[in-house]
């Protein structure tokens, strides 16, 4: 394998050091008008993860990235994955290619820390606990927000390591009727394409669009993996997925003043892998969400949103059918937002949940999942609140919630962020946070695997960070600590989860965006130290697939009617166990696009990828994509 960073961890940080210094000395040329105008619009423009409320970037003091649409199509992310890599914080371990499992660890926490919404309905598997982000369509996706650090103060559960929120497009902004579409296609017998239609007038907005993908893929799979980890399946043979999805988006102003949002997405997926027990499965992954919003009176904002998400899947081995699973999570909320005297905001709400699961593993398709004995559904409630101030030079951000679980009792997180204003450029801030997470059903009671003692997982986490906005762009600077009691991790002594008792996480981010000589740049540095701290023998490993170093840099420049760009992303090497017995080499990945403007509202774009076809993998034995092409063909109004 080619590895021009196997020199490990200290060649890795030599490099991106050395990046850094040389980059140091340039003298910035000042942007382009409409490259100011872009980062006005991205400073200006409004987020309502951190907060749960409308508040702009600018104001923000939780670490927070926005992927916008327009980012999303410059860069030509063909996948959910291909846009979080980026953002700082996070790494990604993929099990073999398009459509195979994939698994987010945000800030050093577990896959299924990170707390995933689509449009405001949490978007996660009941039973493996985590969003299957890899049958998001890109496509599809408008905005993504981004926000490190623990939120169960304000999210409940499983936003140990942040939340991840996904909007769909809704034809806001749009004038009259727009249709749009795409066609593209590339190596490994990739197809894709897209129609839809997106409107808006005075008092509506709508988005209607399909979206469908073929691949013929790779081998997922190497065949060393037979019987020594991995799928434990000698299958050299292509693992193929197909996916066609659906997504709906309506609002409306009544007279009144309320406003009504309904969003609907679905997407059914056929994927094949390499297993002995399955390897091929058919999903369905569909999410409802709708939404009253009104203000009785100018300082009173009140919001009434239900969702519901499912996750279904058939499961077969060589065609045969083996075992089938499905979960549903309903959830309501009442959220009330009161501008206070002095313009600050004291938020209220209510939060309800129940999830279910239903399944069977012997072939007759009964509800066998966890036997009569044993839970098969569970509710929450909760109640959070929350404080946003203003003081001139200080801003403070406080918040708590209380949820009282059917199945694990009661328990009570808060958050405490302050931020001082050093200049007109400079931000210092400060938080304190804790977060918990129930276990998943999976991880109590899957048959051969589960173990029903599990404990809950707890954790406490402290930051401080240093941000800046100067005339030519913007960097920020974070450092951070979490600590988890019982985590919960395989244990291969009994080949199932167990409780970890300390784990200990340390990291710093560095982001940079700016304009050289035109050229757009946007870069982000992760260095990551996630121990084990329980006694045994396993004390001071690393846990497994979270690199200490990992950098990406993007450079993007507009030639009139032509734009060129070009992607960097470096990985320290990492282990695939608790034991730290199975290393993940380090690797580094470059990619290049170029796209032209062939007529008004017409775009071609093309993407070579892994131009040095580097050998690598994120997850031991599966393979990623080497060297590979896509083409795209896009009809957008404008």
């Amino acid at each position: 394998m080619n590895h021009p960073y196997r020199g490990g961890r200290r060649a890795v940080a030599l490099a991106i050091a050395g990046v850094f210094t040389t980059a140091a000395p340039v003298t910035f040329a000042a942007p382009s008008a409409e490259a100011r105008s872009g980062e006005a619009d991205r400073l200006d423009s409004i987020q309502v993860t951190a907060t749960r409320t409308p508040q702009r970037e600018s104001q923000t003091l939780a670490p927070t990235t926005v992927v916008t649409r327009a980012d999303i199509e410059r860069l030509q992310a063909r996948s959910a994955r291909d846009v979080l890599r980026r953002t700082p914080g996070v790494s990604i371990a993929n099990n073999g290619g398009p459509g195979k499992s994939t698994s987010i660890f945000l800030r050093g926490t577990e896959s299924d820390h990170t707390l995933v919404l689509v449009d405001g309905v949490e978007y996660r598997s009941a039973t493996a606990g985590q969003a299957a982000i890899e049958d998001l369509p890109v496509e599809q996706i408008e905005r993504i927000e981004i926000v490190r650090g623990p939120r169960s103060s304000l999210y409940g559960a499983d936003a140990i390591g942040g939340v991840i929120q996904i909007f769909t497009r809704d034809g806001r902004g749009t004038r009259g009727t727009r249709p749009y579409f795409q066609l593209g296609a590339g190596s490994d017998g990739t197809y894709e394409g897209q129609v839809g239609v997106s409107g808006s007038d005075e008092n509506s907005h709508y988005n209607l669009s399909v979206t469908g993908r073929r691949t013929d893929g790779f081998d997922s799979c190497r065949s060393e993996a037979a019987g020594a980890g991995g799928c434990f399946a000698d299958e050299p043979d292509d693992d193929g997925y197909d996916r066609v999805s659906l997504a709906f988006d309506y609002g409306h102003i009544f007279d009144n003043g309320v406003e009504w949002d309904l969003n609907f997405l679905r997407s059914q997926a056929d994927v094949e892998f390499d297993g002995t027990a399955q390897n091929a499965s058919d999903s369905i992954q569909q999410i409802i969400g709708t939404s009253l919003t009104w203000r009785p009176v100018e300082a009173w904002r009140t919001r009434l949103s239900y969702g519901n998400s499912q996750d279904d899947a058939d499961n077969f081995l060589d065609g045969v059918y083996v075992t089938a699973f499905e979960t549903q999570r309903h959830q309501v909320t009442w959220q009330n937002d009161w501008t206070l005297p002095n313009d600050d905001l004291l938020t209220l709400g209510l939060d309800y949940e129940h999830e279910s699961v239903d399944g069977d593993n012997d072939g007759d398709r009964r509800n066998d999942f966890t036997g009569d004995a044993l839970e098969d559904s569970r509710d929450n409630s909760a109640v959070f609140v929350q404080y946003l101030g203003d003081w001139g030079r200080h801003h403070v951000q406080l918040a708590g919630r209380g949820d009282d679980n059917e199945q694990f009792g009661e328990h009570a997180t808060g958050s405490a962020t302050y931020g001082f204003d050093l200049t007109e450029t400079y931000r210092l801030s400060a938080s304190y946070g804790t977060a918990f997470k129930a276990p998943t059903f999976n991880e109590l009671y899957f048959p051969d695997y589960g173990n029903p003692d599990l404990d809950p997982e707890e954790s406490e986490s402290v930051e401080i960070g240093l941000d800046a906005d100067h005339d030519w762009g913007q960097w920020s600077l974070r450092a951070y600590q979490t600590e988890i009691d019982d985590l919960i991790a395989y244990d291969a002594a009994t080949f199932g989860p167990a409780n970890i008792q300390e784990t200990r996480i340390r990291g710093a981010e560095a982001s940079l965006g700016t304009t050289i000589a035109e050229w757009q740049l946007n870069t982000q540095f992760t260095w990551l130290e996630a121990e084990n701290r329980t006694d045994g023998a396993d004390r001071g490993n690393d846990l497994p697939r979270r690199p200490a170093y990992s950098a990406q840099f993007d450079v993007d420049r507009a030639f009139g009617r032509y734009s060129a760009g070009a992607s960097l992303t470096l990985a320290d090497s990492s282990y695939d166990d608790l034991a730290n017995q199975n290393e993940l080499d380090s690797y580094q990945l470059v990619d290049l696009r170029v796209a032209m403007d062939v007529a008004r509202d017409w775009r071609l774009q093309a993407q070579l990828n892994n131009v040095f076809d580097e050998d690598y993998e994120t997850a031991r034995f599966y393979n990623q994509a080497d060297r590979n092409v896509f083409f795209t063909l896009r009809y957008q109004p404008q």
